[in-house]
């Protein structure tokens, strides 16, 4: 036998062991089939897609030295170019020219592509990020000579000038004063901003739409319009004072479109199936909403509501129209003026003591500190997203579904059990199955053509006539006609001459009558 491999081209003898009567043939190995054997025994080894790379990290330097070269040379030596800003800009799109060359020569046009707008992005973050970072750190920094002092936040500025040190007045009365206004404009702006948003949701429609659209034009409705707004109504028209009230009035003006978008852009992610699954068991349309659309979107509402939070806490010029200004301390919203931090920050900033300015900023800081404050908070009212829950939640549900599961028992539990064996009567005479005497109650009444018919002249009797009452259901035809209380099919009558089978099972005599 000779082996031909196309891929070596010279014969391979066959065994040596093999028998020598058999017939010469040739066997010839195809290259195909042997490279697919090979890659079949190869191992799979899983394709990266993402990650860092060495290339790809001196790329990205390699790039970055190349662009600041390159701009180097057009603001000192190639072109007139001058700025800052202008320096940064050339800078960074030199970069990203270059990494796409770099990147070019060991990619594709897709993978450049997803690079280059990687970069893009990681740049915008930092950017962002660091952009936060300075505004936190430049007014902590600015304000860390007022912030050591205890009485900072513990008196006001009644007692206090632009002249003292910073060991005497602080931004109590403005702190309490934030709290008291964003409280009045809380309890005014979730309800009605959630109902709102989940009318919007649930309820499609010619006004919904409307309403959208007065929604989405208040978003950009400026503060000190909404300050008047409130002034106008509620000070001059009714008559009333400036109040904290009246300061948690404007700001829940302002707060209210920010809530209701955010919100129903949240209820628009929740998935519909679930609305209609709940619809499907039966459940009406509030109920759904209530234990499945706000519950599902929990964590997204929270998110809205401190965006309003958000935009309210840092309003000024409303505040000042209808709160007006007062350096002490007042605890009623419905009487007298009130101050909030943020104006406390433009009347302490705005004048040239170092004192005073120190006072600014270490309440600006207060400020963001009590926003982060409110922001954890609703995190924490808000939980974790929809599908994950933390031991207690996950305690609290299988509990209810114990609950359910027993009440669920407890509706659908039948009155009687065909297969329950009962228990003696008093008399100790019943001891047969339940079923028995199901089967007793569910058989039909006698008709009066063959029950109730009087006795025939020639003295015979009815085989029912003759057959023994049965007691607690014995003796009835127990059959799948039976169990569903329909009465047993009758045979035709047996002749004269032959015997009869009685009612209760024994051979009656027809001449006589008599049971055998």
């Amino acid at each position: 036998m000779t082996v031909v491999d196309l891929e070596k081209g010279a014969p391979q003898d066959a065994p040596q062991d093999a028998p020598q009567d058999t017939p010469t043939s040739t066997v010839v190995i195809a290259p195909a089939e042997t490279s697919a054997a090979s890659a079949a025994a190869l191992p799979d080894l899983p394709r990266r897609i993402g990650g860092v790379t060495r290339s790809g990290v001196l790329s990205v330097f390699g790039a970055a030295a190349s662009g600041l070269c390159v701009t180097v040379l057009l603001f000192g030596e190639l072109a007139p170019f001058s700025g800052g800003l202008g320096f940064f800009v050339t800078a960074y799109l030199s970069f990203l020219g270059i990494y796409a060359v770099l990147t070019g020569l060991e990619e594709d046009g897709q993978a450049v592509r997803d690079r280059v707008m990687t970069v893009v992005l990681w740049s915008a973050g930092g950017l962002m990020f660091a952009a936060l970072t300075m505004v936190v750190g430049f007014t902590a920094w600015r304000g860390r000579e007022a912030l050591p002092h205890a009485n900072f936040f513990t008196q006001d500025m009644q007692a206090a000038g632009p002249l003292d040190p910073l060991t005497n007045g602080g931004i109590a009365h403005a702190m309490l004063g934030t709290l008291i206004m964003i409280a009045i404009a809380l309890a005014i702006t979730v309800p009605l901003g959630l109902a709102c948003a989940v009318y919007l949701n649930q309820i499609p429609g010619r006004f919904s739409r409307f309403v959208r659209t007065i929604v989405e034009a208040m978003t950009a409705l400026p503060s000190i319009v909404a300050g008047l707004m409130v002034y106008a109504v509620w000070i001059l028209n009714l008559g009333m004072q400036k109040s904290g009230l009246a300061a948690g009035f404007a700001i829940s003006v302002m707060m209210l479109p920010i809530v209701i978008r955010a919100a129903d852009v949240v209820l628009r992610l929740v998935p519909g199936t679930l609305t209609e699954a709940s619809e499907a068991l039966g459940a009406p349309r509030w109920r759904t909403v209530w234990h499945v659309v706000l519950p599902t979107a929990r964590s997204g509402l929270a998110t809205a509501v401190i965006l309003g939070t958000a935009r309210g806490i840092g309003e000024t010029s409303p505040v000042l129209l209808t709160a007006g200004f007062t350096a002490a301390l007042n605890a009623d919203p419905t009487n007298g003026p009130m101050i909030s931090l943020p104006l406390a920050v433009f009347n302490f900033v705005k004048s040239p003591e170092p004192t005073m300015i120190a006072r600014g900023f270490g309440a600006a800081a207060v400020l963001m500190a009590l926003v982060l404050v409110l922001f954890v908070i609703a995190r924490v009212i808000g939980g974790r997203g929809p599908g994950h829950q933390n031991k207690r939640q996950a305690r609290r549900a299988a509990r209810a579904s114990r609950r359910d599961t027993t009440r669920f028992a407890e509706l659908h539990t039948p009155g009687l059990e065909l297969f329950e064996t009962g228990s003696s009567d008093d008399s100790g005479e019943n001891n047969e199955p339940r079923g028995a005497r199901l089967h007793q109650s569910a058989a039909p009444p006698r008709s009066a053509t063959s029950h109730d018919a009087p006795a025939p002249d020639n003295g015979e009797q009815s085989p029912e006539d003759n057959a023994p009452a049965a007691e607690d259901g014995e003796g009835l035809p127990q059959g799948p006609a039976a169990a569903d209380g329909d009465p047993a099919p009758q045979g035709p009558p047996a002749p004269d001459n032959e015997t009869r089978t009685g009612g209760a099972g024994g051979n009656t005599d027809p001449a006589t009558g008599d049971a055998h």
